[in-house]
């Protein structure tokens, strides 16, 4: 019976093939489409399903993965280990951990809501031999089949669910990167390392809340409003803010922040662009580099009074202009000379105006949930209009250890949880002296395995003690130096009195001795006109 089923199919299987085969060479290209078009349009009128596709690669950009790609290639993970027979292994954290994902032409299904859908992942070959430097020849997607009645529940609702889960699964297991901006030169984009504007490595820094030196109270409240800033995206929308948020840390050096950069980063779980202002050739490259980050980022710019000549900026332009408008033809020439033979040893154009842009600026918007954060061991050198509120709008002061962080400090270096004999003095001394976190942490830690917690903490009493006599000593210095500055002064101006009493001595003296000589020669004219009246006189007699 199968033999005379095959031998009726066989017939009917050769006919679709001289008809495929007649269609293949002998319609038209331009018909063929026409035809194509009509079909797949009966076919979809009694068709249940719709299909969405979503590309690797997106038709702009620097042949970058497309970021919905990404987010649904992370969440379907989940369902990829248990349903797909065929699995593609990626590395996630440095190595650390594996994330599986179903391989080309691989579908499984999920449900949402008690609806079912079909997800298949699968790649289209290339239509012609091609080089390409940025992407594999083979076109990868994924395609979503759904049913027709579940339309507006899967584009409404289903895919913004799964973009959103996919994202907050890349964030839990992304690999968080230092960055640095590459050296900008004369040229194009290629001056940067790959085309790319930053070089990153793995984030590592040990620091976090729990470690820092800080007074329990402050860093509840830095971590606090860090907290409420990660998850105020909606409220910066409501009252129209960019979200970004800037942090202004000033102190003595040693005082640990940079430690609290790192905190900040670990807590947050983002990633820390460290902005090396000297090596940004003007404004133009500034705001390209703004554009290249991520979102939940820091952009660091540390030590900013001694990154650029900003402090006072605008009255030393005012005072330049001033100063050109006075100068001659010839010196104009002569400048402009200079100005043109200096210009190509300058190693950076970027001016407050642009940094201000950079910080609170139309550009400053682009991407959404960064921090910006200045360090700075002199905020008295700063432009006010650069760290004002609205851009930089929380400052905190980090300043000498107190006994609150001191205790920190131990329990970290000496693992010391409750207290100390020694604790009270090292109190009194610290509340006596100012001694920076690193220099306490430096005293605290063991410089040898014979070394314990008594031996860290009497080095330390005796190193703040020492301080103590230092400051002391300096004080006194001060105070002499002080008072013989002020005794100077006195003899100063004792000696420009006497000068100027002497001075008025001489001018009453030379004013007396030209009187005297003015009388004396008008009593000499006088003395001669009397004369010649008495000869004249005696001639008439």
């Amino acid at each position: 019976m199968m033999q005379d089923v095959w031998t009726q199919l066989g017939p009917t299987i050769a006919a679709i093939m001289f008809s495929y085969t007649m269609y293949q060479n002998y319609f038209p290209h331009e018909l063929r489409g026409h035809i194509r078009r009509y079909t797949d349009k009966i076919v979809s009128y009694f068709y249940p399903y719709m299909h969405i596709i979503f590309h690797e690669h997106e038709t702009d950009g620097w042949f970058e993965r497309s970021k919905p790609y990404v987010a649904i290639e992370r969440y379907l993970s989940k369902n990829s280990c248990t349903q797909a027979k065929r699995l593609k292994a990626n590395s996630v954290k440095n190595g650390e951990s594996l994330v599986l994902t179903m391989d080309d032409h691989e579908e499984i299904t999920d449900e949402y809501k008690g609806e079912k859908v079909w997800w298949t992942s699968s790649q289209k070959a290339a239509s012609r031999q091609t080089i390409s430097l940025y992407r594999e020849d083979e076109k990868r997607y994924f395609k979503l089949k759904l049913h027709r009645k579940n339309r507006d529940l899967i584009t409404n609702s289903y895919l913004k669910y799964v973009l959103d889960e996919g994202k907050a699964i890349s964030v839990r297991e992304r690999q968080r990167k230092l960055y640095t901006n590459n050296k900008g030169e004369a040229g194009g984009w290629y001056r940067y390392r790959g085309g790319r504007m930053w070089s990153g490595v793995v984030f590592e820094h040990p620091s976090t809340f729990d470690t820092l030196a800080m007074d329990p109270n402050k860093k509840k409240e830095i971590m606090d409003d860090l907290e409420t800033f990660s998850k105020s995206k909606d409220y910066y929308a409501k009252i129209g803010k960019a979200w970004k948020r800037g942090y202004l840390l000033y102190g003595p050096p040693g005082t640990g922040k940079s430690s609290m950069i790192a905190a900040m980063a670990n807590f947050l779980q983002y990633d820390v662009y460290d902005l090396e202002l000297t090596s940004v050739k003007d404004n133009t490259e500034l705001r390209k580099l703004l554009i290249d980050t991520t979102s939940k980022s820091i952009i660091v710019i540390e030590d900013i009074d001694c990154s650029l000549e900003l402090t006072g900026q605008r009255e030393k332009n005012k005072k330049k202009d001033k100063e050109d408008k006075e100068k001659s033809e010839e010196d104009a020439v002569k400048e402009k000379m200079k100005k043109e033979l200096e210009g190509k040893e300058k190693k950076s154009e970027v001016t407050l105006s642009g940094l201000l842009n950079f910080i609170d600026g139309l550009w400053s918007a682009i991407g959404g949930e960064r921090l910006i954060v200045f360090t700075t061991n002199y905020v008295e050198k700063l432009d006010p209009a650069l760290i004002r509120r609205g851009r930089m709008d929380k400052h905190i002061v980090l300043s000498y250890c107190c006994f609150e962080s001191f205790k920190v400090l131990a329990h970290n270096y000496l693992n010391i949880i409750e207290s100390h004999v020694y604790f009270p003095e090292i109190r009194r001394l610290l509340e006596e002296t100012n001694m920076t976190p690193a220099d306490i942490a430096e005293n605290l830690m063991p410089k040898s395995s014979k070394e314990n917690a008594d031996i860290c903490l009497e080095r330390l009493i005796k190193a703040l003690e020492t301080a103590k006599e230092e400051a002391k000593s300096k004080a006194e210095e001060e105070d002499r130096a002080k008072e013989e500055a002020k005794l100077k002064a006195e003899e100063e101006e004792r000696t420009k009195v006497a000068e100027k009493e002497k001075e008025e001595k001489d001018a009453e003296k030379k004013k007396e001795l030209k009187d005297t000589e003015e009388a004396k020669n008008a009593d000499g004219v006088n003395n001669k006109e009397n004369g010649a009246k008495e000869n004249g006189d005696v001639s008439k007699g």
